[in-house]
């Protein structure tokens, strides 16, 4: 009997998870050609139809700067800041990351992330903003919808500090 109840149990959990789907963010990173070149500092964030902030799905910083340095140079993401980034406590588990070099990155984000699990059906923005010392800084907007029926790709490209960045949805 405790044999039975145990597999019922397993069975909404596994098609529960079946049915979450994953986000993956491809961004491309330009090599500018400047004299004083710094990584930039990455926020990645998942916004709903009003413009409010769903979950954090990324921030990208100098993370193992001596006496967390790497976070005076947070608020230089102004929009991500003002939202989100000054009510956090530095460094978030799942969430923060190091800068990345130039070139294209993908930064995966499992269905089973409590927030992608958890959202409801509708349209989202997935906003990237970078910010560059020394440099410049940058928002990109990428419209998605939520659920994806399918595996579905949506795209939109920066001007200087980021180059194409891409959202991948898969059911």
């Amino acid at each position: 009997m405790k044999l039975r109840y145990s597999i019922a149990l397993g069975i909404p959990l596994v098609s529960a998870q079946a049915m979450a789907a994953d986000l993956a963010l491809k961004l491309d990173i330009p090599q500018l050609n400047v004299a004083e070149y710094h990584k930039p500092y990455i926020a990645a964030w998942l916004e709903n139809a009003d413009q409010k902030v769903v979950t954090n799905l990324a921030v990208l910083y100098d993370v193992k700067k001596k006496d967390k340095a790497g976070e005076k140079w947070l608020k230089d993401m102004r929009q991500w800041w003002r939202k989100t980034g000054r009510d956090l406590a530095m460094p978030v588990d799942g969430v923060s990351g190091a800068t990345r070099a130039p070139g294209e990155h993908t930064l995966t984000f499992p269905g089973a992330k409590d927030a992608l699990a958890k959202l409801p059906a509708g349209e989202y923005t997935v906003v990237v903003e970078a910010s560059r010392e020394a440099g410049g800084r940058e928002l990109v907007k990428v419209p998605v919808a939520w659920p994806p029926k399918g595996a579905k790709e949506f795209a939109a490209k920066g001007k200087e500090e980021l180059g194409n960045v891409v959202v991948q949805l898969k059911p």
